[in-house]
Protein backbone atom coordinates (compact mmCIF):
# COMPACT_ATOMS: atom_id res chain seq x y z
CA UNK A 1 0.00 0.00 0.00
CA UNK A 2 1.28 3.54 -0.94
CA UNK A 3 2.16 5.80 1.51
CA UNK A 4 -0.02 8.71 0.31
CA UNK A 5 -3.11 6.02 -0.29
CA UNK A 6 -2.17 5.23 3.96
CA UNK A 7 -2.46 8.94 4.41
CA UNK A 8 -5.55 10.17 2.62
CA UNK A 9 -7.63 7.05 4.11
CA UNK A 10 -6.34 8.35 7.80
CA UNK A 11 -7.46 11.93 6.77
CA UNK A 12 -10.63 10.04 4.62
CA UNK A 13 -12.04 8.55 8.34
CA UNK A 14 -11.03 11.10 10.77
CA UNK A 15 -10.78 9.18 13.58
CA UNK A 16 -8.20 6.65 14.76
CA UNK A 17 -8.80 4.07 17.73
CA UNK A 18 -6.19 3.93 19.97
CA UNK A 19 -6.02 0.16 21.42
CA UNK A 20 -4.00 -1.46 24.03
CA UNK A 21 -5.35 -5.26 24.46
CA UNK A 22 -4.12 -7.86 25.71
CA UNK A 23 -5.54 -10.89 23.43
CA UNK A 24 -6.38 -11.29 20.06
CA UNK A 25 -10.32 -11.93 21.17
CA UNK A 26 -10.65 -8.94 22.42
CA UNK A 27 -8.85 -7.27 19.72
CA UNK A 28 -11.67 -9.04 17.40
CA UNK A 29 -14.59 -7.77 19.53
CA UNK A 30 -13.29 -3.82 19.39
CA UNK A 31 -12.63 -3.83 15.76
CA UNK A 32 -16.24 -5.83 15.05
CA UNK A 33 -17.60 -2.59 16.66
CA UNK A 34 -15.42 -0.24 15.27
CA UNK A 35 -16.02 -1.12 11.78
CA UNK A 36 -19.59 -1.22 12.40
CA UNK A 37 -19.74 1.65 13.35
CA UNK A 38 -17.78 3.24 10.53
CA UNK A 39 -14.38 3.75 11.78
CA UNK A 40 -11.37 1.71 10.02
CA UNK A 41 -8.63 2.95 11.09
CA UNK A 42 -6.77 1.60 14.56
CA UNK A 43 -3.48 1.89 16.39
CA UNK A 44 -2.30 -1.14 18.66
CA UNK A 45 -0.36 0.00 21.37
CA UNK A 46 3.53 -1.50 22.12
CA UNK A 47 3.27 -0.78 25.78
CA UNK A 48 1.84 -4.52 25.44
CA UNK A 49 3.96 -7.37 24.49
CA UNK A 50 2.04 -9.00 22.19
CA UNK A 51 1.30 -6.18 19.98
CA UNK A 52 2.66 -7.24 16.89
CA UNK A 53 1.15 -10.75 17.11
CA UNK A 54 -2.32 -8.51 17.31
CA UNK A 55 -1.56 -6.23 14.76
CA UNK A 56 -0.55 -9.85 12.22
CA UNK A 57 -3.98 -11.15 13.59
CA UNK A 58 -6.18 -8.09 12.93
CA UNK A 59 -4.03 -7.44 9.17
CA UNK A 60 -5.23 -11.69 8.85
CA UNK A 61 -8.62 -11.55 9.62
CA UNK A 62 -9.46 -8.54 8.01
CA UNK A 63 -7.19 -7.35 5.48
CA UNK A 64 -7.98 -4.46 3.76
CA UNK A 65 -11.35 -3.63 5.76
CA UNK A 66 -9.14 -2.42 8.71
CA UNK A 67 -6.22 0.07 8.52
CA UNK A 68 -3.86 -1.22 11.43
CA UNK A 69 -0.83 0.62 12.77
CA UNK A 70 1.45 0.86 15.56
CA UNK A 71 1.36 3.41 18.43
CA UNK A 72 4.02 3.71 21.01
CA UNK A 73 6.93 3.34 18.98
CA UNK A 74 10.02 4.64 20.71
CA UNK A 75 12.88 3.50 19.18
CA UNK A 76 14.19 2.00 15.72
CA UNK A 77 14.30 -1.43 16.31
CA UNK A 78 10.46 -1.61 18.11
CA UNK A 79 9.75 0.47 14.64
CA UNK A 80 10.85 -2.37 12.52
CA UNK A 81 9.61 -4.85 13.82
CA UNK A 82 5.89 -3.60 14.08
CA UNK A 83 6.18 -2.39 10.12
CA UNK A 84 7.36 -6.34 9.69
CA UNK A 85 4.00 -7.28 11.28
CA UNK A 86 2.13 -5.20 9.50
CA UNK A 87 1.66 -2.16 10.57
CA UNK A 88 1.10 0.44 7.58
CA UNK A 89 1.79 3.42 9.93
CA UNK A 90 3.89 4.68 12.96
CA UNK A 91 2.45 6.69 16.18
CA UNK A 92 4.44 8.08 18.80
CA UNK A 93 4.62 9.72 21.80
CA UNK A 94 7.86 11.40 20.84
CA UNK A 95 10.04 12.31 18.63
CA UNK A 96 12.82 10.40 17.17
CA UNK A 97 14.75 10.78 13.72
CA UNK A 98 16.15 7.40 13.38
CA UNK A 99 12.25 5.93 13.85
CA UNK A 100 11.45 8.65 10.72
CA UNK A 101 14.49 7.37 8.66
CA UNK A 102 12.95 3.51 9.42
CA UNK A 103 9.74 4.77 8.16
CA UNK A 104 10.47 6.39 5.50
CA UNK A 105 12.79 3.92 4.01
CA UNK A 106 9.50 1.24 4.33
CA UNK A 107 7.94 3.98 2.74
CA UNK A 108 5.46 3.93 6.53
CA UNK A 109 3.84 7.09 7.85
CA UNK A 110 5.20 8.33 10.85
CA UNK A 111 3.42 10.49 13.15
CA UNK A 112 5.42 11.94 16.50
CA UNK A 113 4.27 13.28 19.54
CA UNK A 114 5.68 17.29 19.74
CA UNK A 115 4.79 19.87 21.96
CA UNK A 116 6.54 22.88 21.03
CA UNK A 117 6.34 24.56 17.44
CA UNK A 118 10.18 23.86 17.34
CA UNK A 119 10.10 20.21 17.50
CA UNK A 120 6.95 20.18 15.13
CA UNK A 121 8.81 21.90 12.17
CA UNK A 122 11.80 19.92 13.03
CA UNK A 123 10.07 16.56 13.02
CA UNK A 124 8.23 17.83 9.32
CA UNK A 125 11.67 18.80 8.06
CA UNK A 126 13.34 15.00 9.02
CA UNK A 127 10.06 13.58 7.35
CA UNK A 128 7.45 12.83 9.25
CA UNK A 129 4.06 12.57 7.75
CA UNK A 130 1.78 14.34 10.35
CA UNK A 131 2.11 15.40 13.66
CA UNK A 132 0.79 14.28 16.96
CA UNK A 133 -0.01 16.83 19.36
CA UNK A 134 0.83 15.03 22.62
CA UNK A 135 0.05 15.52 25.12
CA UNK A 136 -0.23 19.40 25.03
CA UNK A 137 -4.16 18.30 23.25
CA UNK A 138 -5.38 17.17 26.32
CA UNK A 139 -4.23 20.27 27.98
CA UNK A 140 -5.33 23.06 25.64
CA UNK A 141 -8.23 21.11 24.28
CA UNK A 142 -9.70 21.93 20.47
CA UNK A 143 -8.41 25.49 19.80
CA UNK A 144 -4.88 24.15 20.25
CA UNK A 145 -5.28 23.15 16.50
CA UNK A 146 -6.06 26.86 15.44
CA UNK A 147 -3.42 28.51 17.15
CA UNK A 148 -0.76 26.00 15.54
CA UNK A 149 -1.94 26.34 11.87
CA UNK A 150 -2.33 30.20 11.97
CA UNK A 151 1.57 30.40 11.41
CA UNK A 152 2.25 26.21 9.61
CA UNK A 153 -1.53 26.30 7.51
CA UNK A 154 -0.05 22.88 5.74
CA UNK A 155 0.44 20.70 8.89
CA UNK A 156 -1.14 17.71 9.25
CA UNK A 157 -1.99 17.68 12.94
CA UNK A 158 -3.68 14.66 14.66
CA UNK A 159 -4.99 15.25 18.16
CA UNK A 160 -4.41 12.62 20.93
CA UNK A 161 -6.40 13.04 24.09
CA UNK A 162 -9.01 15.11 25.14
CA UNK A 163 -11.64 14.27 22.34
CA UNK A 164 -14.84 13.73 23.18
CA UNK A 165 -18.52 13.20 21.88
CA UNK A 166 -19.50 16.86 23.02
CA UNK A 167 -16.26 18.52 21.56
CA UNK A 168 -15.79 16.28 18.39
CA UNK A 169 -16.96 18.65 15.99
CA UNK A 170 -14.93 21.52 17.84
CA UNK A 171 -11.82 19.74 17.17
CA UNK A 172 -12.63 20.06 13.47
CA UNK A 173 -13.83 23.00 13.11
CA UNK A 174 -10.61 24.02 14.32
CA UNK A 175 -8.65 22.05 11.45
CA UNK A 176 -7.56 19.13 12.72
CA UNK A 177 -7.29 16.66 10.36
CA UNK A 178 -7.57 13.21 12.47
CA UNK A 179 -8.08 12.16 16.26
CA UNK A 180 -7.47 9.80 18.42
CA UNK A 181 -10.18 8.10 20.27
CA UNK A 182 -9.36 5.34 23.15
CA UNK A 183 -11.52 4.10 26.05
CA UNK A 184 -15.28 5.40 23.65
CA UNK A 185 -13.69 3.25 21.01
CA UNK A 186 -12.48 0.40 23.13
CA UNK A 187 -14.34 -0.30 26.61
CA UNK A 188 -17.67 -2.34 27.00
CA UNK A 189 -19.53 -4.69 24.14
CA UNK A 190 -18.92 -4.47 20.81
CA UNK A 191 -22.59 -2.93 20.47
CA UNK A 192 -21.53 0.15 22.79
CA UNK A 193 -18.43 0.51 20.90
CA UNK A 194 -20.24 0.42 17.32
CA UNK A 195 -22.81 2.67 18.95
CA UNK A 196 -19.83 5.13 20.27
CA UNK A 197 -18.21 4.88 16.70
CA UNK A 198 -21.30 5.24 14.58
CA UNK A 199 -21.79 8.88 17.01
CA UNK A 200 -18.20 9.75 16.62
CA UNK A 201 -17.94 9.39 12.12
CA UNK A 202 -21.38 10.85 12.06
CA UNK A 203 -20.22 14.30 13.75
CA UNK A 204 -17.16 14.16 11.72
CA UNK A 205 -19.39 13.30 8.36
CA UNK A 206 -22.03 16.10 9.26
CA UNK A 207 -19.52 18.42 9.56
CA UNK A 208 -17.54 17.72 6.49
CA UNK A 209 -20.88 18.06 4.74
CA UNK A 210 -21.40 21.20 5.77
CA UNK A 211 -18.46 22.48 4.40
CA UNK A 212 -19.02 21.46 1.20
Amino acid sequence: MLKNIILNRIESTGIMAIVRVETEERAYEITDGCLEGGIDVMEISFTLPNAAEIIKALNKKYGDRLLVGAGTILDSETARLAILAGAKFIIAPNFSEDVCKIGNRYQIPYAPGCTTVTEMVQAMEAGSSFIKAFPISNHYGPKLVSVLKTPIPYMPIMASGGVTIDNMREWFENGVDCVGVGGLLTKGSSTEIAKNAQILSQIVKDYRKERL
